[in-house]
């Protein structure tokens, strides 16, 4: 499964949005394998972070000056933040660029590593693990588009909803694209 993974996220152009006056900055989408289902590993940030208190996300951030590459950003931070190492995380591959309205280019990084895993969590960054089955994500019920405005732009926005959890977003968007490239529903039952 992850070979069919690997195969379909590099088969295919990545995006690259110019970065012109925004950040680079790169996140991993980890996966994993739980009970049979493909999962999805979600942060909730704390309140004490500069940008997107409280909001659901990737683990990832903005480049440091000695990263080599957003492939290393998105490494660095993941092992910060929830403590996978570097060394345990297996690169699929690259969603397409995204613009945050905090004025980032995203660089997202689709991982699968081993589970269960012994999570090493930052609190000062991070409140909460998530753990949500792709699946679930898949399903319709799950997903609503809006069109909403910001800065004189229109744009279609995502949101899913899974249980309590509300993802939107940035998250969301790099959600919906890696959604729409693997058929998760048709992926576990192989």
């Amino acid at each position: 499964m992850i070979e069919r993974m690997k195969s379909i996220l590099t088969s295919r152009g990545k995006q690259i949005l110019p970065l012109g006056t925004l950040r680079p900055a790169a996140v991993t989408v980890p996966l994993f394998e739980k009970e049979g289902q493909w999962h999805v590993l979600l942060t909730r940030r704390t309140q004490e972070v500069r940008h997107h208190k409280g909001e659901i996300s990737f683990p990832g951030g903005a480049r440091d000056a000695g990263d080599t590459s957003l492939r290393e950003t998105a490494l660095r931070e993941t092992e910060e933040e929830v403590g996978i190492r570097r060394e345990d995380m297996t690169v699929l591959g690259e969603l397409d660029d995204i613009q945050t309205m905090s004025h980032f280019r995203v660089s997202p990084f689709v991982v699968a590593f081993p589970y269960p895993y012994p999570f090493k969590i930052c609190d000062a960054e991070i409140d909460e693990l998530l753990e949500i089955p792709l699946v679930g994500l898949q399903e319709e019920a799950h997903l609503e588009e809006r069109i909403a405005e910001y800065e004189n732009q229109r744009a279609k926005v995502y949101y899913y909803y899974y249980r309590n959890v509300i993802i939107w977003g940035a998250t969301a968007k790099v959600l919906h694209q890696l959604c729409d490239l693997i058929d998760f529903r048709r992926l576990d039952n192989q």
